[in-house]
């Protein structure tokens, strides 16, 4: 390793130790991490900055996230210019995970809401689809969730997930807070192996870009490790049914993706791309792979509109879309609409650090954050394709 690498390893490693400390800023008012005194007292003080100097919180997490972005588009350069090894992407990677996995939850709530679905299962011996974390009154994990008025909405196989982590943490809330962060991060450690796996098996000389594309883009840092969003271990398990195919092994790829189906549903999407596999196994046809991760790539935005119109848009939606871009987001049409969703959510991220969510004006500053970006989603492809084609004229 030269030593320009290290110092751009050493620099990037000070943002994403930021990004980790940061994410304590943003602590739950109602919720105490420690009994510790030591640690009552770090944490007031983290809090202290997150929600009564917003304007200072801001510009920190700003300058974060500029930062982030920067050492994402350096190391995706360096990658596409071969200057990268796979010892390096190593080490990014898995020091990427070993600082975030024990970061809060900072920008969602969601994880307090896994913890409790499988609660329900462990503690409370009921049916999660059938209660709901309302109707256990005096709870004290209550006191800092939200949506705790709907029933259990994922499948069984994210229980299958959970359940066992409950079990492990013994109703004791850091144990078990840790634990799930950890399925989160280990599904983000195995979802970046997939890809260079099965890159390595298609495409070869792009194997440590690919990867790089998903593993350090800022979007999946934030809602794969720090949120821990439970489509991080859909990703994982649906990259897994498509290495397996890619090893013969195509009755187990089947069944793990229907696994997949089971977590959060959104996988069933990609149903009609497993149809031609199977088609094509059957007629004995060349797989054409790149046009293969190209059309799971549009089924997965499909589910991305689908899920916005019947509830809201949410960035993490996209943590599948952007594991199948990888494959191919060397395409320009792929590539740009791909940064800018990464900045716009961005910017949501930060809307959220400097007002909350709870704010009057929030939903409609976030509305105008992602109408600009669908226009430059759309407005930059076009313009490429235009000129492309009055080029062709000349």
């Amino acid at each position: 390793m030269t030593g320009k690498l290290k110092f751009l390893l050493f620099s990037y490693f000070s943002v994403i130790f930021a990004l980790f400390l940061y994410s304590f800023t943003q602590v739950d008012l109602n919720l105490t991490l420690s009994e510790i005194s030591i640690f009552q007292t770090l944490q007031k003080n983290f809090q202290y900055i997150g929600f009564f100097q917003r304007t200072e919180s801001s510009i920190i997490f700003s300058l974060i996230l500029i930062f982030l972005f920067l050492f994402y588009g350096v190391f995706l350069f360096l990658s596409l210019k071969n200057k990268i090894s796979s010892k390096y992407l190593f080490y990014l990677v898995f020091g990427t995970f070993l600082l975030l996995v024990f970061s809060y939850n900072a920008f969602s709530y969601d994880l307090f809401n896994y913890i409790f679905d499988a609660k329900i299962v462990t503690h409370y011996q009921q049916n999660p689809f059938l209660a709901k974390p309302s109707d256990f009154v005096g709870d004290e994990m209550l006191n800092f969730m939200r949506w705790t008025h709907r029933f259990y909405p994922y499948g069984l196989s994210w229980l299958i997930l959970t359940v066992p982590l409950s079990i492990i943490g013994g109703n004791i809330f850091l144990t078990t807070f840790f634990l799930f962060k950890l399925l989160a991060g280990l599904s983000y450690l195995g979802s970046g192996y997939l890809i260079y796996k099965i890159s390595q098996n298609l495409f070869p000389k792009n194997k440590i870009s690919n990867t790089l594309f998903f593993a350090l883009n800022p979007l999946v840092l934030i809602e794969g490790l720090i949120s821990a969003h439970n489509d991080m271990p859909m990703v994982f398990i649906t990259l897994l049914s498509f290495y397996l195919y890619l090893n013969k092994r195509k009755s187990a790829s089947f069944l793990v993706y229907i696994f997949s189906v089971g977590i959060k549903y959104a996988t069933a999407a990609l149903a009609p791309s497993f149809l031609y596999l199977w088609i094509s196994e059957k007629l004995k046809k060349k797989i054409n792979w790149e046009k293969f991760f190209i059309f799971n790539l549009f089924l997965s935005l499909l589910v991305v509109i689908y899920a916005s119109i019947r509830t809201t848009f949410q960035p993490w939606y996209f943590l599948l879309s952007f594991a199948i871009a990888s494959f191919v987001f060397r395409k320009f049409y792929i590539f740009i609409p791909s940064v800018v969703i990464s900045v716009t959510t961005a910017l949501i991220y930060l809307v959220y650090v400097f007002m909350t969510d709870y704010a009057k004006d929030y939903p409609q500053i976030i509305s105008n954050v992602e109408y600009i970006g669908l226009f430059f989603i759309v407005f930059f492809p076009a313009v490429y394709f235009l000129k492309t084609r009055l080029n062709s004229y000349h």
